[in-house]
């Protein structure tokens, strides 16, 4: 009975370590491409993206696209079989001069420390350096900003220009939440404006 059991264990064994090869054989096979457009805007664009990515076999992963003062800006990243991985970039070369794009190899994960997903509003009379002083106290905390969308807006009972942004941001667990936000805190009111961190 000890024989049996002692066989089929061993069959499940290797059956589970040649599935296994097969997964990271099938990993290996796919690529993860990044690619950054710009150029001018127009009907149908992000379609012809779209339809080479899916010619190519390719998954459309995640984006971020804008239309900025007559111009379509992108970043996006899509995952593909890897024997498709040059066949596509050179089908997206094919759209110049109408796009500029640049096609990053992606690695599957970054390796590192835990980070916490944080939003940032900010709102205040326009002026210069709003950006840059409080992304320095950021980066001194070595946190990366995922997303940033900024606005000049003319505030509702004035003249005055307002400028708004929002920003998310991954904090390492290291970071002490509360310290953060004294420091963003302290700089925001040398600056006049409101700051939130949720």
């Amino acid at each position: 009975m000890l024989d049996i059991a002692g066989a089929n264990f061993m069959v499940l064994y290797y059956a589970g370590a040649d599935d296994n090869s097969n997964h990271k054989k099938c990993n290996r096979m796919k690529s993860s491409l990044v690619m950054t457009i710009l150029g001018e805007d127009r009907p149908g664009l992000v379609e012809e993206l779209s339809t080479l990515v899916g010619e190519h076999g390719g998954n459309w992963e995640e984006s971020r696209m804008a239309h900025l003062a007559g111009h379509f800006a992108g970043i996006l990243r899509v995952v593909l079989p890897a024997e498709e991985r040059d066949s596509l970039i050179a089908a997206l070369k094919g759209l110049k001069p109408r796009l500029a794009i640049q096609v990053t190899e992606s690695p599957d994960a970054l390796p590192g420390t835990t980070l916490r997903a944080v939003t940032v509003e900010i709102v205040g009379q326009d002026r210069p350096g709003i950006v840059s002083q409080i992304t320095r106290a950021m980066t001194a905390h070595r946190i990366n900003v995922d997303e940033l969308s900024t606005e000049c807006t003319s505030a509702p009972m004035s003249a005055e220009q307002l400028f708004i942004a929002r920003a998310r941001v991954r904090i390492p667990d290291t970071v002490s939440m509360e310290t953060l936000r004294d420091e963003l805190e302290e700089i925001a009111a040398d600056l006049m404006i409101d700051l939130s961190v949720e």
